[in-house]
């Protein structure tokens, strides 16, 4: 299953608009959400995410370049952000106990994923972000059916 949407973004508050868009319908899913951000060095992974993170209350959102993954958690969701950037060797990601950041209801989004095959889980959704001059593309492809309705709610 790959159900695809092509989307442009002309500038930052897009982007944030975009990510808050996809937040507010994560909502509406009762699963675990796996989420892959996917994209050159600089095109937005980071500024997604922190939309998306900020959409949730969070004020202050850091990067986990260095510290690989942090968390949000609060009343009303359990948010995993990884930067699987500078991982070594995706063992790192078994030590750290990946397999807790799928809990029911948790979301994690992941930026390098490739870095972490087989230690990471399949994406319900892959966000792969390009700079095109002064926009971002994004193209947005669901795997799953949590994908496809995440998906659906944003079209």
């Amino acid at each position: 299953m790959a159900i695809i949407l092509k989307l442009s973004l002309h500038s930052e508050s897009q982007t944030y608009d975009f990510a808050h868009q996809l937040a507010q319908c994560t909502q509406l899913v009762n699963h675990s959400i796996v989420i892959y951000l996917e994209g050159d060095l600089g095109v937005g992974k980071t500024t997604l995410a922190r939309g998306f993170i900020q959409f949730y209350g969070f004020e202050r959102v850091k990067s986990p370049t260095y510290s690989l993954v942090e968390s949000y958690v609060n009343d009303k969701v359990n948010i995993h952000h990884f930067d699987c950037y500078r991982l070594s060797d995706a063992q790192e990601l078994e030590y750290m106990g990946i397999r807790e950041y799928l809990a029911h209801g948790h979301i994690q989004l992941i930026e390098w994923a490739d870095l972490g095959k087989g230690m990471i889980a399949p994406a319900d959704m892959m966000i792969k972000i390009t700079d095109d001059f002064n926009k971002r593309e994004l193209e947005i492809t669901a795997h799953t059916q949590v994908g496809s309705q995440l998906l659906t709610c944003i079209n």
